[in-house]
């Protein structure tokens, strides 16, 4: 098999992988956490059974309107976390909406000298892109709500959740979309660059503020659940006006859930939607597990990671 080698990126900060008897820290950056105690008492069995240890954030289950707690409090429970040393990892109970209205509240100077496991997706997409800025890898993995799934369809989501906190190796062989848009189709490519991305909204919000990425040599990953056709059109035209896929490597396509029906139809799906957007000669695959739905498969973003590509499948190890 012939490959193409792309160079990689400047190493980012990896923070301390977890061992048996650290301290991970559950808060709820934006959306309310209401009637949910059952579900992050879970989340806590959980890493308990991993040996470590959970404490909870004083105002994670407060409730403003569509937050949990205002936005003091949602910051308060976060920037404990950020500085207390003893907690090794900060996992989001859920998403929803309200990570970047906390964001320029956070004094990230502690974090940076000892940096520790930001774990979530969705709208802690804000975080990632924000912490990617800082030069910290993040965990783009499951949440404590992941756990009201069925448990025989979150197997592989805990399972990497797991690896990638212990520091394990990551290895992913995804079967190939007849949309995956190869260079090399008859003899494969190979493709190495720092992996960055999340929510496709998210992504777009960040739009014009210090948490926008460089795209420029890296791999980008995106997902997204409950928009329509032509608003995903519109975050993807953003992201191109902005300069997003001029100099990026690939693009990796995640989950794209409970797409909406407008009247209005669109005329293509939404996998010819994005070719449409990402320029020609770029790499663009397809059905990667991760994102809004029940397999929900963990990343690194910030770290070096590589795409494998043949007719049947493509690889993505860290």
């Amino acid at each position: 098999m012939i490959f193409s080698s792309i160079k990689a990126q400047e190493k980012l900060v990896t923070p301390p992988y977890l061992k048996v008897g650290d301290t991970i820290a559950i808060v709820a950056p934006a959306g309310i956490l209401k009637n949910r105690q059952a579900t992050v008492e879970k989340a806590k069995q959980l890493a308990e059974s991993w040996g470590l240890k959970v404490v909870l954030g004083k105002n994670i289950f407060n409730q403003n309107n569509h937050f949990a707690g205002t936005d003091m409090e949602r910051c308060e429970d976060f920037q404990k976390a950020l500085d207390n040393p003893n907690i090794k990892a900060i996992w989001a109970a859920r998403g929803g909406y309200g990570s970047v209205r906390i964001l320029d509240l956070l004094n990230f100077n502690n974090f940076k000298e000892n940096p520790k496991w930001v774990i979530g997706y969705s709208d802690i997409t804000a975080f990632h892109n924000h912490i990617h800025n800082l030069g910290v890898e993040t965990i783009h993995g499951m949440m404590a709500t992941s756990l009201e799934e069925k448990p025989e369809e979150i197997i592989q989501t805990i399972a990497s959740f797991k690896k990638v906190l212990f520091g394990e190796a990551l290895k992913y062989e995804i079967p190939s979309s007849k949309y995956n848009r190869n260079e090399v189709l008859d003899t494969g490519i190979f493709i190495e660059g720092e992996l960055i991305g999340g929510n496709l909204a998210i992504l777009a919000s960040m739009l014009g503020s210090k948490s926008q990425l460089n795209t420029d040599g890296k791999i980008l990953f995106i997902e997204e659940i409950g928009e329509y056709k032509y608003s995903i059109d519109r975050m993807l035209q953003s992201l191109k006006r902005a300069g997003y896929f001029n100099n990026v490597h690939a693009v990796i396509v995640g989950n794209m859930t409970s797409i909406k029906k407008n009247t209005t139809k669109w005329g293509s799906s939404i996998e010819q939607l994005i070719l449409d957007v990402v320029p020609k000669g770029i790499p663009v695959l397809f059905d990667f597990p991760a994102g809004h739905e029940a397999d929900n498969r963990a990343l690194i973003f910030g770290r070096n990671v590589k795409i494998e590509i043949d007719k049947k499948q493509y690889y993505v190890s860290f």
